[in-house]
């Protein structure tokens, strides 16, 4: 190991990340201050990747959960040779640079995720650990071994503290992911003092207790974190934390402080940290001349592991043809099987829920990287998949179908590093008001452009018993509300067919299926077309004459509630129209006048809050809608309590 070159390096990614930081005048420079020999180890002695292909298929990934501490990944991601020029880090938090206040998935070369929000990097650190290890149990032979990468992971106690990690690190250690290795940052501060107000436990024993393997040592031993992590790659059956002290600014002024967490250093004291550093300081943007040696050297190395990688692959891909057209379409989210769509008869009485159970084993046959579970809800949910695998297992990697246990945040996050591995193409299942604890990973998994698949069952107040506490009112608003995320509720089994095929042809945003926990008619469509239109977002169910008087748009299981109250007007001419996507059939001026049919009223009606709704309806009396909680009760009961129902529906039509 050339020490000399590691030591430059880390002293070039402290110099550009204090001056990148105070010519922004925004930034966080303790923690690159803090880290910077680690990140050096990392990139220059430790990862296998190579810069020139930052998309290459068997590359470690790191994962910087800490992503306040962004300018170490920039700097280090410059010096290393990816596509981060000096000027980028010049531009350091400017509007359309690649160096962003916070590491952005698809925006940097080099950069596997979107982190910010402290705790979600380790969780897709997990769902990248676990997504390795079911494409090693798919694709790997006796012979050739063509997945075999590591995950790491860089954290700091805030990390540590959101809820979210908590889930992930328990899930990591049941499921004995041994190829994912955690870094914790242990610098004691945070923003407001020294981490001791708040948080005092064990986290070795924390750890420990989730079945992680521990280990402790020093950020500043070079040597002792290349020991430590080979310790760490020699335990196969349990995740790592290695627990590193450290000093949050180390080398400023006021290192060891909170003030050096989140602002810039100011003038005075990015000089004296220079002069500490050994750094003129009227040189800015300092880069030592053997840390740019040390990476040339490095170069010819990283070229030759992914040359040596490609010919493995070729000589497998060769003998294994069936596995190789698996490879693509895995990676190409595209199909590589075949499947009948389940048939459902007009009349035929159909939860959506178990129309979309009956569509994941027909897209599982279909595609071979559809991978899912749900949170302790699979039987609830029908959500299992019952095609080749089985459940995912530590002693059966090759599971297709996961159990992600009670817990909703991590699972959200898990698949959204599965997602963001590449190869895989996850789903996740619980009831729709429990998105609320998923709502931070959609948002993330949106801001990715990640297609996650959101099965959320349990849809409105018809789950009855279980209450308020069951029955959501807010939720669909409030998910349509994320920029990118693609809401979809089916108002039958036929339409659920179609609502996974959209789901499974997006390729650049989540989409969320709220569907149904009761049976529900599968009915008559008049637009014989409706399969195409549906595309569009919603279509004519009952077409009500080509100048109807009303038109009533709903969605879900309203679209039947609709239909019978149509049947009970009369004197007047009624449009149903099915609404499987409001914001795509909104974004169309053209087509929703077109579907609305002219009528002098538009009537929504939705089991939700109207918030939304307002531009559709003709007015606030046209919205009905579910604007309180629910109650304790039989679904019917529980509706006929609330007005909701085809009767009350219909005296609105007629008033």
């Amino acid at each position: 190991m050339d020490t000399k070159g590691i030591a430059a390096v880390a002293k070039s990614i402290r110099s550009l990340s204090i001056d990148a930081i105070q010519k922004a005048k925004s930034g966080h420079p303790g923690l690159p201050l803090g880290c910077a020999e680690l990140a050096a180890i990392l990139y220059g002695e430790v990862l296998k990747h190579n810069p020139a292909d930052s998309k290459w298929a068997d590359r470690d990934r790191f994962v910087l959960s800490a992503g306040h501490g962004s300018m170490l990944l920039y700097s280090i991601l410059h010096l290393s040779g990816y596509k981060v020029s000096l000027d980028d880090i010049k531009n350091f938090r400017q509007v359309g640079s690649v160096c962003p206040g916070h590491p952005e998935f698809g925006w940097t070369d080099g950069v596997e995720n979107t982190s910010g929000p402290l705790g979600q990097g380790i969780a897709l650190a997990v769902g990248m650990a676990l997504a390795e290890s079911i494409e090693a149990a798919k694709f790997n032979t006796a012979e050739h071994k063509i997945v075999d990468h590591y995950t790491y992971a860089l954290c700091g106690e805030g990390c540590l503290e959101e809820g979210v990690s908590s889930e992930a690190s328990s899930f990591a250690g049941h499921n004995k992911l041994g190829k994912l290795i955690v870094f914790y940052d242990q610098n004691k501060i945070s923003i407001d003092g020294s981490t001791d107000i708040t948080f005092t436990e064990d986290i070795g024993k924390r750890y420990e207790a989730y079945g992680w393997q521990v280990l402790k040592g020093d950020m500043y031993d070079v040597e002792g974190l290349l020991k430590l992590i080979e310790e760490a790659k020699k335990c196969s059956d349990k995740p790592s934390l290695i627990m590193l002290k450290s000093v949050i600014g180390k080398f400023a002024p006021k290192q060891g402080t909170p003030v050096v967490h989140g602002e810039p250093l100011g003038e005075a004291d990015v000089a004296e940290t220079k002069k500490a550093l050994g750094i003129n300081p009227q040189e800015f943007f300092y880069v030592d001349p053997q840390a740019l040696r040390y990476f040339e050297d490095k170069k010819a190395g990283f070229a030759k592991k992914e040359a040596d990688w490609n010919k493995e692959f070729e000589a497998w891909a060769k003998e294994n043809p069936e596995l190789a057209k698996q490879w693509k379409a895995s990676f190409d989210g595209t199909a590589d099987g075949e499947a009948e769509d389940p048939v459902y008869e007009i009349g035929a009485n159909v939860a959506t829920r178990s129309a979309s159970g009956d569509m994941i084993n027909a897209m599982g046959l279909r595609y071979s990287c559809l991978v899912g579970g749900s949170a302790d809800l699979k039987g609830s949910n029908k959500s299992g998949m019952k095609c080749d695998g089985g459940t995912y297992t530590p002693s059966n990697r090759a599971g297709r179908s996961i159990e992600y246990g009670i817990r909703e945040f991590g699972m959200a996050s898990e698949a959204l590093g599965m997602c963001a591995h590449g190869g895989i193409r996850p789903f996740v299942a619980t009831y729709l008001v429990f998105s609320d604890y998923m709502r931070p990973s959609i948002r993330l998994a949106s801001i990715m452009k990640q297609p996650v698949i959101y099965d959320l069952t349990h849809d409105s107040i018809y789950v009855g018993e279980d209450g308020p506490t069951h029955q959501p009112i807010e939720q669909l608003s409030s998910l349509r509300a994320i920029p990118g995320v693609q809401v979809l509720r089916p108002g039958d089994a036929e339409e659920t067919v179609a609502a996974w095929h959209i789901a499974m042809e997006s390729k650049d945003h989540p989409v969320v299926l709220a569907l149904t926990r009761q049976n529900v008619p599968v009915y008559e469509k008049e637009d014989k077309n409706w399969k195409e239109t549906i595309k569009k977002g919603a279509y004519v169910v009952k077409n009500g004459g080509e100048n109807p008087d009303v038109t009533v748009v709903a969605t879900g299981s309203e679209v039947n509630m609709a239909l019978d109250a149509a049947k009970k007007v009369s004197g007047k001419t009624v449009r149903v129209v099915s609404i499987l996507d409001k914001n795509l059939f909104e974004s169309d001026e053209k087509l929703m006048n077109e579907i609305l049919g002219g009528a002098k009223r538009v009537i929504v009606a939705e089991a939700g809050c109207r918030c939304g709704w307002e531009g559709i309806a003709t007015g606030r009396k046209d919205l009905f809608t579910i604007d309180r909680f629910g109650e304790s009760g039989p679904g019917k009961n529980v509706a006929q309590a609330l007005g909701f129902t085809a009767d009350k529906l219909a005296e609105l039509i007629e008033a």
